[in-house]
């Protein structure tokens, strides 16, 4: 049972690494500012 649950925390851990390397990889200061989506309309 223990390894199960150890299992499932890593495959939790891996999920959210990809996720937060998925947002955040391509930005220097994370999300971007209001006037950048205004620059491209």
């Amino acid at each position: 049972m223990g390894l199960i649950l150890l299992e499932a925390l890593g495959a939790l851990a891996v999920l959210l690494l990809i996720v937060w390397w998925t947002m955040f990889s391509g930005r220097r200061k994370g999300e971007r500012r209001r006037d950048d989506e205004r620059d491209s309309g």
